[in-house]
């Protein structure tokens, strides 16, 4: 097989669709026996609905979940006031998708799992990787069960305790960003409205906070607390009960079922390297966040979403192998950037946001990012391309698909491979005059005045 994609979370089917549309033989595998079932990242950023958009999923999502609702803060059984979880934000032309949408992580990846069935791929459950051998032509995975497979390259997508980059031996760089422990369980539960994310704010008597969320499209319930450092945190039903009905005014029996529970302390870690000859690390495998802010789950995706048309163009033999070292190069500070947001998040120094809708990341500094104009306008070579008319043609579903895209404001169209669609119009205020050559993930690769120098770009690109 050409890729084979270790770990069935949103990062490993995210990649497993984008490599399906495109034709190469891939294959996710899951140590698990089913698909993660609890809500542990449950908010969609607006940079990630796009992506969602061009892999086929949005409707689906936007039909799964809502929006985030207002913070009630109590107090000794009282509604003592209101907290905005999210600065506003207005949809606009040129970004449609103004907030973050809220879905839990289980519902997610069925959505992405279904999506990948669709275009004829597959998830293998129950194969837990031990250990690989990779040479110049490929890598050798072993499993606990099951024969071993060959794939020509791999993507370790298998969360922030990576089998496979531990086998390869890298190494992760962080801090805790928060000695406490929390707890996080999904619950059915009594005695609360569904219109309020419901805040118990410390008591001052040594324990944390307790807050209770209605995770949308569900009858559920997110319940988060927070305890002192040193804790051992029973995440059993009774555990649950026990710790809403000392921080809140509910009684123990409120909680009616017990859906899924885990304890974690929040941490930030960024992998040393996010490639080892033709293995790569995505997702929590190269990066842990903090959940503050709802930053992993949607670097992950945008890991994929990079990685995946690179993949594609190497494996297709229309790009030179040196094109997958940009995965780090570009990536990888992407990941240091959110890591530091979300710690900044966690401890109350940052809003939610500008930052956290990731509208604003780029790489204007990558390697495969050439401006060429001599007077660059709203919009240059590595920022994200907006949506917006151009003309009769709506930017967003042009982009759609596994193709290169040329933008044409105000100016000649040059003649251009068969692989590179091309749309243009007399003005576009996003992105002023020019060529936009916008890469398969949404970003512009190349930007110029004038064609000057574009077939020297597409050629370096494969085109």
């Amino acid at each position: 097989m050409d890729v084979l994609i270790v770990g069935a979370g949103p990062t490993g089917l995210a990649l497993g669709i984008d490599l399906a549309r495109r034709g190469v033989d891939a294959l996710v595998v899951e140590k698990a026996d089913a698909l993660f079932p609890g809500s542990r990242g449950k908010g969609i950023q607006p940079r990630t609905m796009e992506v969602f958009d061009d892999l086929g999923v949005r409707a689906a999502i936007r039909a799964a979940g809502g929006t985030y609702p207002v913070g009630m803060i109590w107090q000794d059984g009282e509604r003592v006031g209101e907290h905005q979880m999210f600065d506003p934000a207005e949809a606009t032309e040129d970004s449609p998708y103004n907030e973050p949408w809220m879905v839990p992580q289980w519902r997610t990846q069925e959505i992405l799992a279904a999506r990948l069935a669709e275009l004829g791929g597959e998830v293998a459950f129950g194969r837990e990787v031990t250990g690989l051998t990779q040479d110049e032509d490929g890598v050798s995975v072993r499993f606990a069960d099951g024969p071993d497979l060959r794939a020509r390259y791999v993507v370790a997508a298998d969360g922030g305790r990576s089998a496979v980059r531990r086998a390869l031996g890298i190494a992760m760089t962080g801090e805790t960003v928060d000695p406490n422990p929390m707890l996080v369980a999904d619950v059915r539960l009594t005695g609360l409205d569904r219109e309020y994310w419901h805040v118990f704010p410390p008591r001052g008597d040594g324990d944390g906070f307790l807050a209770i969320c209605p995770l949308a499209g569900t009858e559920d319930f997110q319940v988060v607390a927070q305890f002192p450092e040193g804790t051992a945190v029973d995440v059993s039903l009774e555990g649950v009960r026990k710790v809403v009905a000392d921080r809140s005014h509910l009684t123990p029996d409120a909680v009616t079922e017990l859906r899924w529970s885990s304890d974690f302390r929040p941490r930030q870690a960024l992998a040393d390297r996010f490639r080892s000859g033709r293995v790569f690390l995505a997702g929590d495998a190269a990066h842990i966040h903090s959940p503050a802010g709802g930053q992993g789950l949607n670097t992950s995706v945008q890991d994929a979403y990079n990685l995946g048309w690179k993949l594609g163009a190497v494996l297709a033999g229309s790009a030179p192998e040196s094109l997958l070292d940009t995965y780090e190069e570009e990536r990888r500070p992407i990941a240091a950037q959110m890591l530091g947001l979300t710690t900044s998040v966690h401890r109350g120094e940052t809003r939610r946001g500008d930052a956290t809708r990731q509208l604003g990341l780029g790489y204007r500094g990558s390697s495969l990012t050439q401006e060429t104009g001599e007077v660059p306008g709203p919009l240059r070579a590595g920022d994200r391309a907006p949506d917006g008319m151009l003309g009769e043609v709506r930017l967003f579903d042009a982009f759609r698909g596994p193709h290169w895209t040329l933008v044409a404001v105000g100016v000649d169209v040059p003649r251009t491979p068969e692989a590179i669609k091309v749309v243009h119009g007399a003005s576009q205020a996003s992105y002023g005059e020019g060529l936009f050559l916008v890469r398969p993930d949404g970003y512009v690769g190349w930007a110029g005045g004038t064609a000057a120098g574009l077939k020297n770009y597409w050629v370096r690109a494969g085109l």
